[in-house]
């Protein structure tokens, strides 16, 4: 609160001057704006008057000097006939020019020029003319001037003809020049009463803009005297209401004071206090007659180790002209009774004459926002259902210990545990019985742990526990006990009873050089493996643990498989079916799926189904390879020099087929891309077909309806099958390259290869064999009467878009390899 600011706005300064006889300048320049106009306008009335008297006088001079003319026949007469006329023919150029639509002003100063107007008045009398020909004087003045013109026009004729006629003739008789004499006298009485009117309206105009400019004058006056009277009774007024505003707002100042929610003090330049709320009252726990001029050190101090933060050391700096700002971190008020206030404190210096006459002080009581604030800090680290840690409070006690472990080697552990009947209870008996589970359990797990250790839930089902300084043997024991607490957990809802158990993985934390990241995946992988290997049981982590380590690593096969799905991680590599008999109209080509690696190579397969297949990603994969594949076939059948394909095999898994929604899928593709059904053969295994007969049978029957075909691959890895061959209606059986590759130098192999190719005939399928390396093998082949072959020996896998390129004969420079989509 600056106090100096506000005295200052009451001294006198050139702006309030300025603010207040503003009104009084505006009347007189409005005055003097007025009076200027009239004058001007009264000078151009003068003017036109004037120029009336040089108009008749040029008229007269002209009748005068004709007549002389018709008389004396001297030159010189005519010529100030001439000259005399000159006038009112100027005065008419000029009126015609400002009637003219837009005004020529150009031609009509010249004109007034000729009609002998002072060149000073031309202006006025345009001005006076374009703007008040309207008024009813002026407009009759102009109107008689107008009538005469015509006049003057036909004198000027008559004073022509005159002189042509008398240039012509040797004697002019009496009766002639009476004759010439009389026609400009009878002119003449048309022109006088004209020119008396004109004189008459003109005059008329004058004294009608005379008397207006004087109205128009005393009124101005009368308003601006009215304006000034009301603008110094407004400034009376306004002085009166700002002395009532001025009582009124201390008043307003008192009660808000008294009644805001923060403690205000104000104190002289000695430290004494001469104003305290009632908040401040509350605050400080004191009585309005015990603080009224005590010192405000003696009512309370901070509890601070710095110095300059007591209330003395605050003072000072308040009366040499200093601020206290309030900062994110409240100070410890400390009151006379010895009671504790976390407060946020402003303060600034009092001003008075360019002086610091004291301070003022507003102290926020922040109790609230500190318990506000402990709320939230809980909250954020724990989960409100169990009132356990949650995983962010988990991770960050994990990161810490992990740390640690640079600086001071130790032994710590690390477990994951997952109840193991939990979703039969969330399912059939809601909700509210699921929380319930999960927080008794959660009460089990903590009778088991030391206070140092941690307890977590880390979202949904599953609890993490940190055990700081435990070894591997302790560990153990520890995670048995909290196994056997949680099945002994007599669980019941509603009269039913409900067994629980838990799948612990438990994993070491010793080698600093481990990462958050790594550690918690290989407790998930550990708890996996427990829930896998029969559930309720612990799994322990052992560093070098094969079976442990192979699942880690599919883990993280199982991320990078659904990173390339959804980022378009997959390309395809396509590699021709080769007819060993007839040819086929069109070329059979099968697309092999590959995962692309960072190098821009690709990854085989082999090294990622294993991981998709055991997590149950196989589905998401072949959704991923129909809509993709079928993609590039509608991406070739558009382009008009593409070759012919007529058979594009696709892979699909056993666990894909058995899925009933992955039919409806695949026709929806069919639809969206615009693919012909005969030009697609989907690839199944034989093992995954056997193992899934019927839904096999089921997909299989309802894409054949559309006009796809089917190839059983990999036949003949189970003899068993050829038991199942006649109720599988595929068209081509694709004979497994174990077989084929030996089959030159192993009669046994070959055996096989020829009796899979006759049991193929007799069914009607077609028959296409594997892993054709070499010439030798592709002959045998012939002589067995395989229908195709497939292989390196035959035609190398390459990128789909290269492979295009080739049978389409396309002659493009071969590009870095790029994903299909």
């Amino acid at each position: 609160m600056d106090i100096e600011r506000d005295t200052d706005r009451a001294r006198y300064t050139p702006g309030r001057l300025l603010a207040v006889i503003w009104p009084f300048a505006i009347v007189v320049l409005a005055q003097t704006l007025v009076a200027s106009l009239s004058i001007y306008t009264l000078s151009a009335v003068r003017s036109y008057v004037g120029g009336e008297s040089m108009w008749s006088k040029g008229y007269k001079q002209a009748i005068h000097s004709l007549e002389h003319y018709v008389t004396s026949g001297d030159v010189d007469d005519f010529r100030r006939f001439e000259s005399s006329i000159a006038i009112p023919l100027g005065d008419r150029k000029a009126r015609l020019a400002l009637q003219a639509s837009p005004p020529d002003l150009d031609r009509a100063r010249q004109g007034l020029l000729t009609g002998r107007n002072h060149p000073s008045d031309i202006p006025g009398m345009i001005w006076l003319f374009r703007y008040f020909s309207e008024m009813p004087y002026l407009a009759e003045a102009i109107e008689k001037w107008s009538l005469a013109d015509p006049k003057i026009v036909e004198l000027v004729e008559i004073g022509h003809d005159i002189k042509r006629e008398r240039d012509g003739m040797v004697e002019i008789s009496r009766a002639q020049m009476d004759a010439w004499i009389s026609r400009v006298d009878a002119l003449d009485r048309e022109i006088n009463p004209l020119t008396l009117q004109y004189a008459e309206a003109l005059g008329r105009g004058s004294r009608a803009i005379t008397y207006t400019l004087f109205g128009v004058n005393v009124v101005s006056a009368l308003l601006l005297i009215l304006l000034a009277v009301m603008r110094t009774r407004g400034l009376l007024i306004q002085r009166a209401g700002f002395e009532v505003a001025l009582i009124a707002e201390r008043a307003r100042a008192n009660v808000t004071l008294a009644s805001i929610g923060q403690a205000v003090l104000t104190t002289d330049h000695e430290g004494r206090l001469l104003f305290l709320n009632r908040v401040g009252e509350k605050l400080l726990g004191v009585k309005p007659e015990e603080a009224r001029q005590a010192r405000i050190a003696d009512l309370f101090s901070f509890d601070d180790d710095n110095a300059r933060h007591t209330v003395n050391a605050t003072l000072e700096t308040l009366f040499e002209g200093g601020s206290v700002t309030s900062t994110l971190t409240p100070r410890m008020l400390i009151r006379r009774d010895g009671r504790r206030v976390p407060v946020s404190m402003v303060a600034a210096p009092l001003r008075m004459d360019g002086k610091v006459s004291g301070a003022v002080i507003v102290l926020h009581d922040m109790t609230r926002e500190n318990e506000y604030i402990s709320r939230l800090s809980h909250q954020a680290t724990h989960d409100a259902l169990t009132e356990l840690a949650n995983r962010r409070a988990f991770e960050a006690r994990l990161e810490e210990l992990i740390a640690g472990l640079a600086e001071t080697p130790a032994s710590h552990a690390m477990m994951f545990i997952d109840l193991d009947q939990f979703k039969i209870v969330n399912d059939t008996c809601g909700h509210a019985a699921g929380d319930e589970l999960l927080k008794q359990v959660a009460g089990a797990l903590g009778q088991g742990l030391a206070p140092s250790d941690m307890l977590a839930r880390i979202g949904g089902d599953e609890f993490g526990i940190v055990l700081p300084g435990r070894s591997p043997e302790d560990a153990a024991h520890v995670a048995e006990r909290l196994r056997a607490a949680v099945e002994d957990l007599d669980f019941r809802w509603k009269g039913r009873a409900f067994a629980v158990s838990a799948s612990i993985g438990l994993i070491e934390l010793s080698q600093p050089s481990t990462s958050l990241e790594e550690a918690l995946q290989a407790a998930d992988v550990a708890c996996y493996l427990a829930k896998e290997k029969g559930r309720n049981r612990v799994q322990t982590h052992i560093s070098g643990d094969a079976e442990l380590e192979a699942r880690i690593g599919e883990m993280a096969w199982v991320q990078r498989i659904r990173r390339a799905t959804e980022e378009d991680g997959f390309l395809f590599l396509a590699q021709e079916i080769v007819p060993l008999a007839e040819p086929d109209t069109g070329r059979h080509i099968e697309l092999l799926l590959r995962l692309a690696d960072a190098n821009g190579g690709y990854v085989s397969p082999a090294a990622f189904m294993p991981a998709a297949e055991r997590f149950g990603l196989m589905p998401l994969i072949d959704r991923w390879v129909v809509s993709h594949a079928f993609a590039a076939i509608g991406a070739h059948l558009a382009d008009p020099g593409a070759a012919a394909i007529s058979t594009w095999a696709i892979n699909l898994s056993g666990q894909t087929i058995g899925d009933t929604e992955f039919s409806v899928f695949v026709r929806d593709e069919f639809r969206r891309h615009g693919v012909p059904h005969d030009l697609v053969c989907f690839e199944i295994t034989e093992t995954s077909a056997i193992s899934n007969l019927a839904t096999a049978r089921c997909f299989i029957d309802g894409m054949k309806a559309l006009g796809c075909r089917f190839s059983l691959d990999d036949f003949g890895t189970g003899m068993s099958s050829f038991g199942y061959l006649k109720n599988l209606p595929v068209d081509y059986l694709k004979i497994d390259g174990s077989f084929v590759k030996n089959i030159v130098e192993d009669n046994i192999d070959r055996a096989m290869v020829e009796t899979i190719h006759r049991i193929g005939h007799i069914t009607g399928k077609k028959t296409i064999a594997e892993f054709v390396e070499n010439d030798a093998i592709l002959d045998a082949l012939r002589e067995i009467g395989v229908d195709y072959a497939q292989g390196y020996g035959v035609a190398a896998p390459k990128p789909l878009a290269e492979f295009r390129r080739e049978v389409s004969g396309r002659q493009r420079r071969a590009g870095p390899l790029k994903r299909v989509v």
